[in-house]
């Protein structure tokens, strides 16, 4: 089976802005997992650095990683992982969307973030802490979009720290990297 490539996020402002802060955050030794790798270029590019595995939901974008060279496991978040990682690393839907916006097909799970735009980001903080290792760290991104006071008290009230460690703005939004330790 050959996957769609237009059924796959490709890397676009965003991408670019986490790969960077992926690059300045991941040291050799680190074991790293990225959620919704889509394309899989940040993923194949920090495994030039640390172990790095990735997974998605979408299975054009696990077909496309896996020919990019990157290990994957096809699941929801990261449903189907056993281990723990140093770094967890995730570019989520953020886009806000209402119901009549959708657009039904495969793409739309790296778009897609509900109404508010955090319903992904959501799940995600309720249940990271099961893949990440002790003194690990999150890199996620967001939009001025999204709300990114409304992430970072989200994240408080599992027991994270959140900080801003880069910004950039593309067109009507700001996106942010967070850095996100444990309390």
């Amino acid at each position: 089976m050959h996957y769609d490539p237009c059924q796959v996020y490709q890397p676009e402002a965003d991408t670019y802005l986490l790969l960077d802060a992926a690059r300045a955050e991941v040291k050799p030794g680190d074991r790293v997992l990225e959620v919704g790798t889509g394309s899989g270029l940040i993923a194949a590019e920090l495994t030039k650095v640390a172990p790095t595995m990735a997974t998605d939901i979408n299975p054009h974008a696990a077909l496309c990683a896996r020919e990019a060279g990157v290990g994957i496991v096809r699941c929801n978040l990261f449903d189907a992982i056993r281990g723990k990682f140093d770094i967890v690393l995730f570019n989520p839907p953020y886009l806000p969307t209402e119901p009549h916006e959708r657009i039904d097909d495969w793409l739309e799970y790296a778009l897609d973030g509900g109404k508010t735009g955090r319903e992904t980001i959501e799940r995600f903080a309720s249940g990271v802490s099961r893949v990440l290792a002790e003194g690990g760290r999150i890199l996620l991104l967001v939009s001025s979009l999204t709300g990114p006071e409304e992430i970072r008290e989200l994240f408080a009230r599992h027991g994270y720290i959140a900080e801003v460690i880069r910004e950039e703005r593309v067109e009507e939004e700001i996106l942010y990297v967070l850095r996100i330790l444990i309390r």
